[in-house]
């Protein structure tokens, strides 16, 4: 059977994303640019070798539109010749971009892509390309991610005090990675329009204050449980891999860092929505032959702490090793980019630990998931 390995994974820092975030003064042409090219570099390639760029961009109107993908190519400089595609699986953006790009290469229909995400929620918010209402004979009646949560949280009898303290516990390890220059190689620099650089992910609370984390008031409902603090943040950022066929690999001389095991993605209840990753984990370690105890390091989105908290639940996690440096509560979710970015974070993680397997999984809007399993090389 045919293999595919990653060559390489970066990301930028991930910014707060408003009018006063660190990355808001930046295109997203320019940061998807800069990300591709790294990308490429570190990969050891030049780049006239790759055969497609895809990208995931979950709100791809206004500055984000216009195949974003494509423009970003022709920004970085890339040969006019190398195509490029966006695509929009809502949150599992990125991740899904690098299981198309992976699937290519398994159908002989290339050996070198680039796939990732960007997002930049400081220009273009949640939202901005939605209808103004569903149609009125919807077979679903669709609700806000927020009230998903909140009924994620009442079906597995999740407390708001288990939630908070979930939620304190990513911000302290996303602190002590960086403290501990844990991402150090995993993310780019940024160079602002006024010549600052940006390495640091600005969300991050330095230290996290659970007092204050205790006091925020639901976002959702009015007797909720669900805060601001419980939830992912809105972000900014840009990530990408460099995914090769084994003949790739030989032809270039090339070192992978990861091979590919297992993908899948997965539907589920449209309505409750964020369970998806629950099926999409049983499954991709049934493809892969393997056991949840087998993966030394394992990213699942923080959309919600409750969705962490329900799938841990349901699928016997060891929480040791579940989001060891922290999730998009503290580290931020900029939408379309959050899939490559767990990639990125959960390669790198496996290299420092020396750990061999490693998943990934995602909640979708609308009720899906992704997940994959990558074995360190």
């Amino acid at each position: 059977m045919s293999e595919v390995f990653l060559l390489s994974a970066v990301r930028t820092p991930v910014g707060v994303g408003k009018a006063t975030g660190v990355l808001a003064p930046l295109a997203p042409v320019d940061l998807a640019a800069v990300v591709l090219r790294e990308a490429v570099r570190r990969a050891g390639l030049e780049p006239e070798v790759v055969e497609d760029v895809i990208l995931g961009c979950v709100t791809p109107i206004g500055d984000q539109g216009a195949n974003l993908a494509r423009l970003a190519v022709l920004k970085a400089g890339f040969p006019y010749t190398i195509p490029a595609v966006t695509l929009n699986r809502m949150c599992g953006s990125g991740q899904q971009a690098i299981h198309f790009a992976a699937q290519a290469i398994l159908a002989g229909d290339m050996d070198l892509a680039v796939a990732g995400g960007i997002e930049m929620m400081s220009h273009q918010p949640l939202g901005s390309d939605y209808p103004a209402s569903w149609p009125q004979d919807f077979p679903y009646e669709l609700v806000h991610q927020g009230i998903s949560a909140e009924m994620m949280a009442e079906k597995w009898e999740l407390d708001r005090q288990a939630l908070d303290d979930y939620s304190y516990q990513s911000h302290l390890r996303a602190m002590q990675a960086i403290q501990s220059g844990h991402f150090t190689s995993q993310v780019l620099p940024i160079t602002r329009p006024d010549g600052s650089v940006v390495s640091q992910d600005e969300g991050v609370r330095m230290p996290p204050d659970r007092e204050k984390m205790a006091a925020l008031k639901p976002a959702f409902k009015e007797d909720g449980r669900i805060t601001a603090g419980n939830a992912s943040q809105i972000s900014d950022g840009a990530a990408a891999v460099v995914l090769a066929s084994p003949k790739a690999v030989g032809r270039h001389n090339l070192t992978p860092i990861a091979r590919l095991v297992a993908r899948v993605v997965v539907g589920s209840d449209p309505v409750l929505m964020l369970d998806g990753p629950i099926p999409a984990t049983r499954q991709v370690l049934k493809r892969a032959g393997l056991g949840l105890e087998e993966m030394a390091t394992i990213e699942i989105n923080e959309a919600f702490a409750s969705v962490v908290l329900a799938w841990a639940q349901e699928v016997g996690a060891d929480m040791s090793h579940v989001n060891p440096n922290g999730g998009a509560i503290a580290l931020g979710h900029p939408l379309g980019a959050t899939g490559a970015i767990l990639m990125t974070k959960l390669v790198h993680e496996l290299q420092r630990n020396g750990g061999r397997y490693g998943l990934q999984t995602m909640c979708i809007g609308h009720g899906m998931a992704t997940a994959t399993i990558l074995e360190r090389v």
